[in-house]
Parts: structure tokens; C-alpha cells; sequence
């Protein structure tokens, strides 16, 4: 009995370890499953969500607009708006843990551990199908771009409601199969100087028919692309070419007569063009001196520079091919390349095909460029920044190399020339101390020069001053160099944003702007390309300092907005949010200003 009953006690121990074992194994898998739930409710005690809430509105009617997409920059966070125009963001601490994550509102799998520092935006993008973004200086601008202060909660996105031009184009005879190539230009102001961007092409529908869409409020020209009639039944490819040369919207023979359209948002404009045939003959250009790299070739009728009509460029035999109808022509080739090279040259069809004539590259001249410092004060580093150009008060320049402060480029001051923009090249090595500006082209030049140390006080290039004119380049000359005098003993311009101009609550008491941020311009009333920006600070004030002396309108607009020239018309509507400034030398100033929204 007593053998018995100590065998039947040794067998306990082994009976409960058995028992046990599994017991503590599940309830350890237990723990580390409930573990990430405890971290994250420990999380939510400590750390409050963050929230970033908004409405996105009709900047013609303010209205709210309901379905609109609202994203990130970088996609990773994205909601659309209720039919109150409405959408929320909230960010949680995120735990050292697998998780999901978000994207556009679908989840993907995030394998591994996150960044414990949960990663937020700074800017929101809108976007909704029949609206478009409200800086009208960017070209097929189909979304509004909202920039974020990193404790921002509060942000109203605004979109324009799309201009379209909708229209026919008449083709006599035609059964459809001619479908006609229509193309848009857009009107844009550079420092004060007129220019026309392409903003698309559109094709023809059977019926003739088109329609151009997503377009911001501004002018606009129209015009048909030339096309040649091949239509199968009546086409010869060896019998006389006949063929459609562009037509200017209403009925202009050349882009600078064509008639331009103003498109106020949400408007539709009807067009109506009818092209006529005409004949078309061979053009067969040599080049004299052709590059291996390939060309661009432009032609327009001669006086009447624009797009429209077109030629090409065959390397196999250095020839400009194509067809033209009678008339006289200009055409311009520019190779690039290690050495830019540019030609031109005029032809004329009268009834016959074109041969013979040749073109001439010639290379680009380098222009040296020569710096006079009149500094008053000291300065070891340049102040080179996102938005100002100027130097702190008090110090003296010494052992800085002019290329690191300087900047200088050559501006075409005509769009349809040889002239293409070129700037300082860069120092060949670390002995170079030589400002050269190659590759420049014959034509008609603006000079701009930035600084990050003072202010630019003159440009001459012999006796021409080129703060108030061109540089003229000829082909295959030289020319005076451009000397540049820098001092620092500008004007300092300070000030602040009335709060009570923004979408958002007055100040925080501890002087915190919460309002939407926005940049301050400070331009030339000459227009002249010596205009300065800054950029507000959290609590709406901004500095401007090295301002040259002068006269100027000076402005803030929302970041959304961009401005590349101040017209007259934009002047008056803003007048009473305009302020104009006469500084002097070393005069100091101080401006409170109404930010201009978008849409305004």
C-alpha cells in the first residue's frame, strides 16, 4: 500500500506541469495580443487627437461643394466632402506596431512598425470634376493647392467653377473624316510684359464639333492647326497637295489679329470658324552647318510671328521638309546642345515648289559679366532664402565669392525669336572667380539679377541702362559686359496682416495667427524685374529688407494665389487692398495689409 500511494504522489508534479504549461502559454499570447489595444488606450489618455477640419466652397458663389476630393501631397491621407461641402482628418498617436493604413478612404496593409510620430500634412489639395484651382497663372490648373500651418485646424479650400469654349468647325464638302486639329492660347503677363502659353489642343468630332474644358477665368485665343485634305476619295498623292491653313478665331489670317476671348468662371463661349482650302506646295530647306543632336524648326508667315503653320527637320539629309501655300515666310531653327546654335531665314511661295535655299547656324556669343560692391556694412554669409534677398543689418562683405550671391539671367523679351534663357554658368573650379553668361542667342534680352547680399542698384552694358532697357544681341558679334553695382544700404519695409481679412478667428491672445498664410509682393510700379516677396510669419508679420530705392505697390495675397505681374485692370479691382510705397535709402516702414483671397 505504501508503494502504491508514494507512486500515485511522485505522479502529481508531472500531472500539473502537463496542466499548467499551457495554460501559461495561452495566457502569455493573451497579454501580447491585448497589448497593442492597452498601448493605444494608454495613448488616447496622454495624447489628444489632432483634427484638421475644413469646408471646401465656390469661390464665385462661396457655396459649399458637395463630393469634392480632399487629399495629401503625398496621397496618404484623402476624404471627400459631405453635401455640406464638409471633410475631417483626425490624427492618433500611431503605436510602434502593425497597422492599417489609409489611402483615398481604401485600407492597405502596412507590414513592420510605424513611426511612433504620427506624419501631417502640410498643405490640402481639392479637387472636383467642372472646377478649377484659383491661380489663374498656371496654365490647366484643375485644383486648389492649400498650404498648412503645423498647428492649423481649420481650412477653407476655394475652387473656381471651369470656363469651356465649346464650338463647330465648318469643313465645306467634308464627310467627317477631316477631323481638324483646334488649339488654345492663353494670355499671361511676365513682369509686365505680355505673353501667350499654349493650354491645349482638341480634336474634331465627326460632326465637326469640340469642346475645351477645365479652363481657368482669363483671355484666351483659338485657332485650327493647318491640315491637309486626304480624303480617300479624292486624295492623289502624286496630283496637286490642297490642304486647310490655320484659321485665328473669328476669321483672321494671323495670330496677333485674332480676337480675343474673356472667359469669367463658370462661362461657356460659343465659336464657330470655317477654314478654306488652298494650295499647298513642297518646301525643301538645306542647313548649312546642321548638329547631330536634332533641331526645333518654327515658321510663320514674315512680320506675323505665331503658331499655326509648322515644318520639320529630316537629319538623314539636313533638310527642312514640308508644304506651305504662296505667301512669304519666315523660318527659324535652333540646335542645342554643348554650344547652342540659331538660324533664320525668309522664303517665298509663288505657285511652286521651294529648293535651294539654305539656313546658317550661328553660335551663341558669351557675354562676361562685372560686379562693383559698394557695401557699407560687413557680411560673412550670403542671406539666400525661399523668399527675401537681403543681408542683415551691420556687417561687411568679405571672402565671398560673387557667384555664390549672385545670380544673373538673360530673359527673351520677345516670344517668338531665336533668344532663349540662359544664366551665369558655373565655376569651372574652385579658382574660377569669372562671371560668364554663354550660349546667348541673337535677339532681345531683359536682364535679371538677384542678390542675396544688398540690392541691385544698376545694370549697364556700355551706355545702355538695362534696368530700364533691353539688351540688343546681334548674331555672331560681341558685347560690352553687363556691370552690375551692388550695395546694401536699402530700404527695410516691416508689417503685419489685418486678422480681420482672413477666414478665421481674430488672434490668440498669445499673439498665435491661425488665419491662412500668405506671401507679401512688393513690385516696381515701372514693372521692372526688381520686384521682392516674404513670406507672413505665424503671427501674420513679415519682413522685406534691401529694398532699392524706388516706388512700389506692395500686397499679400493667399498662397494659393500666384501673381506674375501687376496690370492696371488687376490694380483697380484690388485698390483697396493696394497699398503703394515710395522708399528711399535706408528708410524704414511699416504697412498693416488685407490679404486678397482667391477669387477676389
Amino acid at each position: 500500500m505504501r508503494d502504491r500511494s508514494e507512486k500515485s504522489t511522485r505522479r502529481h508534479p508531472a500531472i500539473s506541469r502537463r496542466c499548467f504549461l499551457p495554460a501559461i502559454a495561452l495566457a502569455i499570447t493573451l497579454f501580447f495580443i491585448a497589448l497593442p489595444q492597452l498601448a493605444a488606450q494608454s495613448a488616447s489618455h496622454t495624447d489628444p487627437a489632432d483634427h484638421i477640419r475644413g469646408v471646401v466652397v465656390n469661390s464665385v458663389t462661396h457655396e459649399p461643394i458637395s463630393r469634392a476630393l480632399v487629399f495629401s501631397p503625398d496621397n496618404a491621407f484623402a476624404a471627400m466632402t459631405d453635401d455640406r461641402g464638409r471633410f475631417e482628418f483626425t490624427f492618433t498617436p500611431a503605436a510602434s506596431q502593425p497597422s492599417m493604413a489609409f489611402d483615398a478612404g481604401f485600407p492597405r496593409r502596412n507590414s513592420g512598425f510605424q513611426n511612433p510620430t504620427p506624419t501631417r500634412p502640410n498643405a490640402l489639395i481639392a479637387r472636383k470634376v467642372g472646377f478649377v484651382g484659383p491661380n489663374y497663372e498656371q496654365p490647366n490648373n484643375i485644383q486648389a493647392f492649400s498650404p498648412l500651418s503645423p498647428d492649423q485646424q481649420d481650412v477653407v479650400i476655394s475652387l473656381v467653377p471651369e470656363a469651356r469654349i465649346v464650338g463647330h468647325v465648318n469643313l465645306p464638302g467634308s464627310d467627317g473624316s477631316n477631323k481638324m486639329q483646334v488649339a488654345l492660347y492663353r494670355r499671361v503677363l511676365r513682369e509686365g510684359r505680355e505673353q501667350w502659353d499654349a493650354v491645349g489642343n482638341g480634336t474634331t468630332r465627326a460632326d465637326g464639333g469640340f469642346r475645351l474644358a477645365e479652363l481657368s477665368p482669363g483671355s484666351y485665343k483659338l485657332l485650327t492647326l493647318e491640315q491637309l485634305d486626304q480624303d480617300p476619295l479624292t486624295f492623289d498623292p502624286r496630283g496637286q497637295l490642297i490642304g486647310y491653313p490655320p484659321l485665328y478665331y473669328p476669321n483672321a489670317s494671323d495670330f496677333a489679329t485674332a480676337a480675343v476671348i474673356k472667359l469669367a468662371p463658370g462661362e461657356t463661349f460659343q465659336a464657330t470658324m470655317s477654314p478654306t482650302k488652298k494650295r499647298y506646295y513642297p518646301v525643301n530647306l538645306g542647313v548649312t552647318n546642321p548638329v547631330v543632336n536634332g533641331m526645333d524648326v518654327t515658321v510663320w508667315p514674315e512680320g506675323q510671328p505665331g503658331p499655326g503653320y509648322s515644318l520639320g527637320y529630316n537629319p538623314h539629309d539636313a533638310t527642312i521638309q514640308g508644304s506651305m501655300p504662296d505667301g512669304t515666310y519666315t523660318v527659324q531653327v535652333r540646335a542645342y546642345g554643348p554650344t547652342m546654335m540659331a538660324g533664320r531665314t525668309n522664303f517665298t511661295v509663288n505657285g511652286a515648289p521651294v529648293a535651294g535655299q539654305a539656313v546658317t547656324l550661328l553660335q551663341g556669343i558669351s557675354v562676361p559679366v562685372s560686379v562693383r560692391e559698394e557695401f557699407q556694412h560687413t557680411q560673412t554669409e550670403p542671406a539666400m532664402g525661399n523668399f527675401a534677398f537681403s543681408s542683415g543689418p551691420n556687417t561687411i562683405v568679405q571672402n565671398i565669392r560673387r557667384s555664390n550671391y549672385l545670380q544673373v539671367s538673360l530673359v527673351p523679351d520677345e516670344e517668338y525669336g531665336l533668344a532663349s534663357q540662359t544664366s551665369l554658368r558655373p565655376p569651372v573650379d574652385q579658382n574660377d572667380e569669372s562671371l560668364v553668361i554663354e550660349n546667348v542667342l541673337p535677339g532681345r534680352y531683359r536682364v535679371s539679377a538677384n542678390t542675396g547680399i544688398g540690392y541691385i542698384a544698376a545694370i549697364t552694358s556700355g551706355s545702355t541702362d538695362l534696368l530700364q532697357r533691353p539688351l540688343m544681341v546681334s548674331g555672331g558679334g560681341t558685347i560690352p559686359a553687363l556691370e552690375i553695382t551692388v550695395r546694401d544700404d536699402g530700404a527695410e519695409l516691416e508689417g503685419t496682416l489685418d486678422s480681420s481679412t482672413t477666414n478665421t478667428a481674430p488672434p490668440a491672445p498669445q499673439g498665435r495667427f491661425d488665419g491662412p498664410q500668405g506671401i507679401v509682393y512688393i513690385v516696381p510700379v515701372d514693372g521692372m524685374d526688381s520686384r521682392k516677396l516674404a513670406g507672413l510669419n505665424p503671427d501674420g508679420s513679415f519682413t522685406i529688407q534691401q529694398i532699392a530705392p524706388g516706388t512700389y505697390h506692395v500686397f499679400a495675397l493667399e498662397n494659393s494665389m500666384q501673381i506674375q505681374s501687376v496690370t492696371q485692370e488687376w490694380l483697380k479691382q484690388h485698390e483697396a487692398k493696394v497699398q503703394v510705397l515710395r522708399m528711399v535709402a535706408g528708410q524704414k516702414e511699416h504697412l498693416r495689409l488685407s490679404l486678397i483671397k482667391a477669387g477676389e
